[in-house]
């Protein structure tokens, strides 16, 4: 175990100037701007998305050494000689690389408590709202048949994006994609979509109906790459664009039970709050 306290010095070692960065920016601007909205540039967002994740990641390995050590202290003990031209037992860090990190695969760091003030449009609550989107609803994506909810049905561009949806989620979108691009060009340029209306029921259910039935919900990644549905992971682009969303209201399916990270849709809050200025 004469190893750990060195092990344990590497990692605090690594972990000191991310630590460092965070405080400084989170004392130099609070965080974000007053309003909860986005108020970095973007790579600076990279960077400290990138920084959480790498600490979590050191935090893992740490445990799994200290683990491993305390196993091998159980095991008889041989001399270890390096011989001249042998790899180091350790992995050597390279330089930190920016390019295609929106595309990068990574942890949702704390994704259950990820959606703060905004919860989720049930489908009992959408249905007591607007009535059933089609009178007879399947696991496919059918016509919406309800009279109210056409009227309100928009198709159009939303910047990087075509979305068939709510008039007032459309144009919730539209703000959502204009601030990205003030913002985050890069980030913005890169953004794709699997899709928005589709009336159906919730996939395994037989009478649950989905938020994308009622044009209320919409499907986004990064370069057209699919994220995997369910495995605490998504592209590091989705992290960035869940502040955004959040901001205008949505919310982010990677808080649910099943991960679902590139799925964002218009919460509770914001529909009740559409009702009550009267455009829904």
């Amino acid at each position: 175990m004469r190893l750990l306290p060195a092990i344990i010095l590497a990692v605090a070692i690594v972990l000191a100037p991310m630590i460092w960065f965070l405080g400084s920016w989170m004392f130099s601007s609070g965080g974000g701007d007053q309003t909860g909205g986005p108020a970095v540039d973007s790579g600076a967002r990279i960077e400290i998305e990138i920084l959480r994740q790498q600490m979590e990641d050191l935090q893992f390995r740490l445990g799994t050494v200290e683990d491993e050590l305390s196993r091998l202290q159980q095991m008889p003990r041989e001399p270890m000689e390096l011989q001249e031209g042998d790899d180091m037992p350790f992995e050597r860090l390279g330089e930190n690389q920016i390019v295609d990190s929106y595309a990068q695969v990574v942890q949702i760091a704390g994704r259950r408590g990820i959606n703060t003030g905004l919860s989720v449009a049930t489908p009992s609550f959408l249905l007591e709202m607007f009535g059933p989107p089609r009178e007879q609803l399947s696991d496919d994506c059918e016509p919406m048949t309800n009279p109210k909810l056409k009227e309100m049905l928009v198709l159009g561009d939303v910047g990087p994006i075509r979305v068939n949806m709510l008039r007032p989620a459309v144009e919730s979108i539209r703000r959502v994609f204009e601030e990205v691009r003030r913002m985050d060009v890069d980030l913005y340029n890169r953004i794709s979509t699997a899709g928005a209306l589709c009336v159906r029921r919730i996939r395994g259910s037989q009478s649950s109906v989905s938020s994308h039935a009622f044009g209320l919900a919409v499907d986004l990644n990064i370069d057209g790459v699919l994220d995997t549905l369910g495995d605490g992971r998504t592209q590091l682009g989705l992290t960035i664009l869940s502040d955004f969303f959040q901001a205008e209201g949505w919310f982010w399916g990677a808080s649910f039970s099943r991960e679902d990270s590139m799925h964002f849709e218009v919460s509770k809050e914001t529909l009740i709050r559409w009702r009550s200025a009267g455009e829904i």
